[in-house]
C-alpha cells in the first residue's frame, strides 16, 4: 500500500486488521527489515504519514494563511487532545520538539543558588544527565547527588532506598532539591513506581520532573491524579504521531517556575508585569517550525482509535514483549532481566550472548549497529548494564514471535563476529 493511495476516510469504515505481520501494509518498512527498535525512534503509520503529507500540501498553498491564521485553532485541537488523554488541564500541556527539550525548559527556569540540589538516577537519559551536568558546572553550581539502582530490583526495593537517599541530603533553609525521574527508563526499559516516587517527593520536600519519553501510547496516564510537578512525553515514540512531537505538562501552580519558553517567544512577559497568564501564549509561537509532527497527533490518535484504541493495542504489545523476550532467551542461553514481568511495559530486555568481562567502548557499539543495520537487516538496542550485555527490544502491533525468532538468530551471529574481530574466546 503506497501513501498516495490512502483515503483515511474510506479505510476507517473499514475493520481494523488483526495485529501482527498483517499490520506492515499500514507502515513504510523496508520489508526486508525487521523492527524491534521502535522504542528509540517510533514509526510513523502510512494514514498518518499521507494526512500530514496533505496538510503540508495545502500549508504551502499559502503559508501566510497558515502562519498567521490557520494553524493556531489545529494546535490548540491538539493540545485538547492530548490533555484528555493523559488526564489533564488543556491550559497546563504545551508542546515541544521532544523529551529532552522539556526536561531542559524545566531545568534551565529554575533559579539556581548555591546549595541546591539536583537528583538524577545512574539510568537517566544521557542528554538529560549532561544538562544536569552542565548546570551543576557553571555559576551558582548546584550540587548532583546521583541516585543508584541496577536492575534487576523491584519496585519496593527502589522506592525504600529512594526516600532513604532523599533523607541523607542535607537540608538548608530556602535551598531547594530538584529529583529527575524517568517513568519508564531508556536502558534498560524498565518501568519505574514513577507515581510513588512522585508521592515520596512530596512527602519530603523535593520538586519531582518527569522524563516520560516512553509514557504517552504506552502507559495509561492521569496526571490530576498523579500530580507531578512537572512531565514531558514524546508523542512520535509510542503514540504514532510524526518524529518529533512532545507534550510538556506543567500544572497551573508551578508555571511561575518556568517563566521563559527556550527559546524565548515574542510574547514573553516579564513576571513582575504579568495581568494575564503567560505561559502557554509562549508555546503557540517561539520562531518558525515544522509544524506537521505536532499535528500529525489528531491522524496518530485516529489511526490509533481504528485499531481499538489504547488498551488493546498495549495489551497485545506487553504480551508480545513478554512471550517475545522469553523466547529470545531460549535463543541465547541467557535470560530475561525482568522474570516476573512486574518492570516490563512493551519493551523487554534479555542478556546478550556477550562475555560480560568485555567492557563498553566505541568500537564495540560500532560493531554491533553496522553488523545488525547494515548485515542483518535487523535492529534492537544493544546496552551494557550492571556488568551485563542486554538487547533491549520493543513490541509493536506489527510484531510477532517469529521476529524474535530471527532476532536472536542474528545477534548470535553478530556477537561470534565481533568477539572473533576482537580475538576474544567467548565464554559467558
Amino acid at each position: 500500500m503506497s501513501v498516495e493511495q490512502l483515503d483515511s476516510v474510506e479505510l476507517y469504515t473499514q475493520p481494523p486488521p488483526s495485529f501482527g505481520h498483517g499490520m506492515h501494509k499500514y507502515f513504510g518498512f523496508d520489508p526486508t527489515y525487521i523492527n524491534l527498535n521502535h522504542g528509540s525512534y517510533g514509526s510513523t503509520p502510512l494514514p498518518v504519514t499521507a494526512a500530514i503529507n496533505k496538510m503540508t500540501l495545502e500549508i504551502e498553498a499559502n503559508p501566510d494563511h497558515f502562519h498567521r491564521i490557520a494553524y493556531l485553532p489545529l494546535l490548540i485541537d491538539i493540545r485538547r487532545r492530548i490533555s484528555q488523554l493523559i488526564g489533564a488541564n488543556v491550559d497546563e500541556c504545551v508542546l515541544v520538539p521532544n523529551a529532552s527539550t522539556g526536561v531542559n525548559i524545566v531545568l534551565r527556569n529554575f533559579e539556581w543558588e548555591a546549595g541546591d540540589i539536583i537528583v538524577p538516577f545512574n539510568t537517566t537519559y544521557l542528554s538529560v544527565s549532561k544538562t544536569v551536568k552542565y548546570i551543576s558546572d557553571v555559576a551558582p553550581h548546584p550540587a548532583v547527588a546521583q541516585f543508584v539502582t541496577e536492575f534487576p530490583t523491584t519496585h519496593a526495593e527502589i522506592l525504600t532506598r529512594f526516600r532513604d537517599h532523599l533523607r541523607s541530603l542535607p537540608k538548608t533553609e530556602g535551598k531547594k532539591t530538584v529529583a529527575v525521574i524517568d517513568s519508564i527508563v531508556s536502558n534498560p526499559g524498565v518501568l519505574l513506581p514513577w507515581q510513588e516516587l512522585v508521592k515520596i517527593c512530596k512527602e519530603e520536600g523535593v520538586w519531582s520532573v518527569i522524563d516520560a519519553a516512553h509514557s504517552i501510547g504506552q502507559e495509561e496516564t492521569n496526571l490530576s491524579d498523579s500530580q507531578p510537578d512537572f512531565w514531558v512525553s514524546n508523542c512520535h515514540k509510542w503514540l504514532f504521531a510524526k518524529r518529533s512531537c512532545s507534550v510538556l505538562y506543567v500544572p497551573e501552580r508551578n508555571q511561575h517556575i518556568v517563566k521563559t519558553s527556550i527559546p524565548t517567544s515574542h510574547t514573553y512577559v516579564s513576571p513582575a508585569d504579568r495581568t494575564d497568564p503567560n505561559f502557554v501564549i509562549q508555546y503557540e509561537w517561539n520562531g518558525t517550525i515544522d509544524w506537521a509532527p505536532y499535528l500529525s497527533v489528531a491522524p496518530a490518535l485516529e489511526f490509533r482509535n481504528w485499531l481499538g484504541g489504547e488498551a488493546k493495542i498495549n495489551a497485545y504489545c506487553h504480551d508480545m514483549a513478554v512471550k517475545g523476550g522469553k523466547r529470545l532467551a531460549e535463543i541465547f542461553g541467557t535470560r530475561v532481566l525482568d522474570p516476573e514481568g512486574d518492570l516490563t511495559m512493551n519493551m523487554v530486555n534479555v542478556e546478550l550472548p556477550f562475555p560480560s568481562s568485555v567492557l563498553p567502548t566505541v568500537e564495540i557499539d560500532l560493531k554491533f549497529k553496522q553488523k545488525m543495520l547494515e548485515e542483518q537487516k535487523a535492529y534492537s538496542a544493544h546496552f551494557y548494564h550492571n556488568g551485563t550485555w542486554w538487547t533491549r527490544c520493543s513490541a509493536q502491533v506489527w510484531t510477532e514471535l517469529e521476529d524474535f525468532e530471527k532476532i536472536g538468530k542474528a545477534w548470535l551471529i553478530v556477537c561470534a563476529e565481533v568477539l572473533k574481530e576482537l580475538g576474544i574466546k567467548q565464554d559467558l
